[in-house]
């Protein structure tokens, strides 16, 4: 196991409901991931499109001058995802059940975007 998915091992292990943790590039490229649900192709297409969004919410706060988004929440019927930023346009997400644990998912995840940060230097 690499240092990233040990990290998001950790992330996903800290949140109750959770099905997986995702950390990607810029590009919405899988870096590594930590998952037990979902198919691999199929967990890479959910945390792309999830970057794409992250990239529309930059685009959209530069605008009025805001500046970036640090994370963002999707509630979906039966999933809800927490993405945040790490780093020069990395990002990390969490996957959960739905009702998700919002808090929890957060909490975990802006402690796994610090490490991952690390990690990267």
């Amino acid at each position: 196991m690499t240092p990233f998915a040990d990290i998001l091992r950790r992330a996903v292990e800290d949140t109750p409901g959770a099905l997986g943790g995702a950390f990607a590039d810029r590009f919405g490229e899988l870096v590594d991931s930590f998952n037990n649900t979902y198919k691999p192709e199929d967990w890479a297409l959910l945390t792309a499109h999830y970057g794409v969004v992250l990239r529309h919410l930059a685009a959209a706060f530069g605008t009025w001058h805001y500046g970036g988004p640090e994370f963002f929440i999707a509630e979906h019927d039966t999933l809800g995802v927490v993405v945040h930023t790490v780093h020069d346009g990395y990002y990390a997400l969490i996957a959960m059940k739905s009702p998700a644990q919002i808090a929890a998912a957060l909490q975990s995840l802006h402690r796994a975007a610090g490490q991952l940060r690390r990690e990267m230097s």
